[in-house]
């Protein structure tokens, strides 16, 4: 999400459905007999592929009306999710779904992920990747071309770039991730619903990336980690607890508008001028 909003400038509110299509695509496979590590891929480019089909209608657009056609999309996967039985099994999903597959391991045996410390590490390699692929990525000529288009896009065109073409890219790029996401997610809590699709999930997204820092790696992690900590925390306070939650994402908005990542690294070069002007 960070790659298409943050680096790209495009307000893709469709996120949760592509996860969405990622967690559906595993749970099916994987339940018809298809092997997790061939399911995982195929998922994730079956919602590339969906990101390939929207994008060039959704992509003409610009601004809010982008993010409206986004959201639209999204909303569409959901009631789809939760009406088409025969293949999501509706309002009830599906249960039932296996565990990753064991890797075997030469001289070892085998890497199951049957324990909560397994699937945890797990998800840590496939966190790992994801940002040493996305690091690539954004520093790269390919990255400096979507900062580009995200600062100034009638510029970019006019030096040549080809806007529309590299916003597709990083579109489909981010639903590719997407759909990575949601199957990992389905073969490790075992089950899915429509709410996997659901779009209060994207605004979920949304909010993690906002607060933890937009165009920082890092602020993606920092918070997807902080804020279902901070929301736990604030169990305590009841009815009150979205009272709080709200003024601290408008106070954040308003003062750190490059979120908790973004603040440190502009107090930081607020320290270091002071230090060279002493």
């Amino acid at each position: 999400m960070n790659l298409i909003i943050g680096f790209t400038g495009q307000a893709s509110l469709a996120h949760a459905a592509f996860f969405g299509f990622g967690a559906y695509g595993v749970a099916i496979m994987t339940k018809a007999g298809i092997n997790f590590w061939i399911a995982l891929p195929a998922a994730a480019t079956f919602s590339s592929l969906i990101g390939l089909i929207i994008g060039p209608p959704a992509l003409r657009t610009r601004g809010s009306y982008f993010a409206i056609v986004t959201l639209a999309f999204g909303v569409i996967v959901y009631i789809v999710a939760g009406n088409w039985v025969q293949v999501t099994g509706g309002q009830n999903g599906i249960f039932g779904i296996p565990r990753p597959t064991p890797i075997p391991l030469p001289f070892i045996g085998e890497l199951d992920f049957f324990d909560q410390t397994a699937q945890y590490y797990l998800i840590l390699a496939f966190l790992l990747l994801t940002l040493f692929i996305l690091h690539r990525l954004i520093y790269s000529i390919f990255g400096l071309t979507l900062m580009a288009i995200r600062n100034n896009e009638p510029l970019a065109d006019a030096v040549g770039i080809n806007t529309f073409t590299t916003k597709l890219i990083s579109f489909m790029t981010a639903n590719f991730f997407a759909g990575l996401a949601g199957g990992l997610y389905a073969a490790i809590i075992g089950a899915v619903s429509p709410s996997v699709a659901s779009y209060a999930l994207t605004f979920n997204f949304l909010i993690f990336l906002i607060l933890g820092g937009m165009a920082t790696l890092s602020g993606s992690v920092v918070g997807a980690f902080a804020i279902p900590i901070i929301m736990e925390l604030l169990q305590e306070v009841g009815h009150f607890r979205m009272l709080i939650f709200g003024t601290l994402l408008v106070a954040t908005i308003i003062y750190f508008p490059r979120g908790f990542v973004g603040g440190v690294r502009q107090l930081n070069q607020k320290i270091a001028a002071r230090r060279q002007k002493s």
